[in-house]
């Protein structure tokens, strides 16, 4: 229900500099979506680059990341389920210990 508005960089005009001519990003943006998988496709497609797969999180949602072809970050989920503090805890809990490994 939320628009916003993304620009080419035009630093003639006083600043508005990519994340590629910044050596990096400033922030992100974050969508919540109905479909977020295939909203991840869609930017796949596009030309967006995979940063990380789109998978189900720790804290109820299903959850993706990718860098856009002007140096963008870009997250983006759909809530799957609704979780007591407690379940995000423990389920937190055994993803980093999961992560710590690799």
């Amino acid at each position: 229900d939320s628009r916003f508005f993304i620009n080419d960089e035009f630093p003639d005009m006083g600043g508005c500099r990519s994340p590629l001519s910044l050596g990096g990003v400033a922030g992100s943006l974050h969508l919540y979506v109905e479909d977020v998988d295939t909203l991840f496709s869609r930017a796949v497609s596009a030309g967006a680059k995979v940063q990380m797969p789109v998978m189900d999180m720790f804290w109820g949602d299903r959850f993706g990341k990718v860098i856009d072809p002007f140096g963008h970050e870009w997250s983006m989920s759909t809530h799957i389920e609704d979780l007591t503090q407690e379940e995000v805890t423990k389920r937190a809990e055994i993803f980093f210990s999961h992560t710590a490994r690799k």
